[in-house]
């Protein structure tokens, strides 16, 4: 048998030395690549960071989905004003009204997620209209950064003065007793097809079992004024804008659509407080509204903001001017703004649905 020397270089001794220094290499290789990588992520961080950093350096948009006069639109006004003195920024009011409010959200939700824009979403925009229209340009949960809930504000049950005196109705227990003694008698007015004060009042039918013929406007305003003429016999209106009527003796209130009383009407009683004896025990609707940003917006951007509108919320200033309008300053963190959404979401979902009502 042939033997073949060993070359030195394949010593046992050199074979190790080899494998050592060939996983060296690869560790060296393998900790060159992490650093690199761990450097492309800062450098891809960086610009985000500094844009945070930097903001704001320039004016910020708020768009308000509905017409310039409204409690929504008022204030954001205000709320503009006083974010104004803490980001040394001015707060732009945009107002994109249409489709129920879907065309101004829908413009913030495809904004650049930079902090520059933000948009006054709405019981309407978020809970209420992604179970009434067949198709939405948006997803009230997912393309959007929730910074604050704003306010809520009491919807209230009015009745035109003059009608509820000739009718004898003085009480929410007075009107279900009529509409009971009466089916079909009664009618109400409401902003149209699916509107807060529509379901309201498809809510207030089913659980008082009492049959009211609905009578849809163009807007609530028109509603209200329809109301007024006595071209119907009640609503569910929102206390900011009815108030100024009540006062003047031109509405009669019979109670507030909350859990709770309303601040601004203490003596007011609520739904379920005034008609616990008539199915509405648990009879809950109010009108909220709240700040929200495109979703990837920065999460130290969406925090500045909440806390920059919780200041201007929790001010004695600006709380007066918005219980003068009917509205609850109600500051909270994004996380409970979220939550919030999501269970007004599921409960109009199924009052849309009992009410029947659609918008194609």
């Amino acid at each position: 048998m042939m033997l073949v020397p060993r070359s030195p270089s394949a010593s046992p001794m050199s074979l190790r030395a080899l494998m050592c220094r060939g996983l060296m290499s690869a560790l060296c290789t393998t900790l060159a690549s992490s650093r690199l990588l761990l450097a492309a992520v800062v450098l891809l961080a960086a610009p985000v960071a500094a844009q945070a950093d930097a903001w704001p350096s320039k004016p910020i948009r708020f768009i308000v989905p509905y017409p310039p006069g409204g409690p929504l639109d008022g204030i954001a006004r205000i709320l503009g004003e006083h974010m104004k003195e803490g980001l040394g920024q001015t707060v732009i009011v945009d107002n994109k009204p249409g489709a129920g409010g879907n065309i101004g959200a829908d413009i913030a939700a495809k904004s650049v997620p930079d902090g520059y824009t933000i948009v006054m979403g709405a019981v309407a925009t978020h809970a209420i209209n992604p179970s009434l229209f067949s198709k939405m340009p948006y997803d009230a949960v997912k393309d959007f950064a929730p910074v604050t809930l704003v306010a809520t504000v009491p919807n209230v049950l009015v009745m035109n003065s003059a009608n509820a005196s000739k009718l004898g109705i003085n009480s929410v227990s007075d009107l279900v007793k009529y509409a009971k003694a009466h089916p079909g008698r009664l009618n109400y007015g409401s902003g149209g097809n699916g509107s807060a004060g529509h379901l309201a009042g498809e809510l207030f039918k089913s659980m008082a079992k009492v049959s009211l013929v609905h009578i849809p406007y163009s807007g609530a305003a028109p509603a209200q004024l329809g109301l007024l003429a006595g071209q119907t016999d009640l609503m569910f209106d929102n206390l900011a804008s009815a108030a100024q009527n009540i006062r003047a003796g031109k509405l009669k209130p019979l109670a507030v659509t909350t859990s709770s009383r309303a601040a601004t009407m203490q003596n007011l009683p609520t739904m379920s407080e005034a008609g616990a004896g008539y199915g509405l025990k648990d009879f809950d609707i109010n009108t909220w509204f709240g700040v929200l940003a495109p979703a990837g917006t920065p999460p130290v951007i969406v925090s500045r903001l909440n806390t920059e509108l919780g200041k201007a919320l929790r001010s004695p200033d600006v709380r007066e001017r918005m219980l003068k309008l009917g509205a609850e300053p109600s500051p909270s963190t994004p996380e409970q703004f979220v939550a919030l959404i999501q269970r007004e979401l599921k409960k109009y979902a199924t009052v849309v649905k009992a009410s029947g009502a659609k918008v194609d």
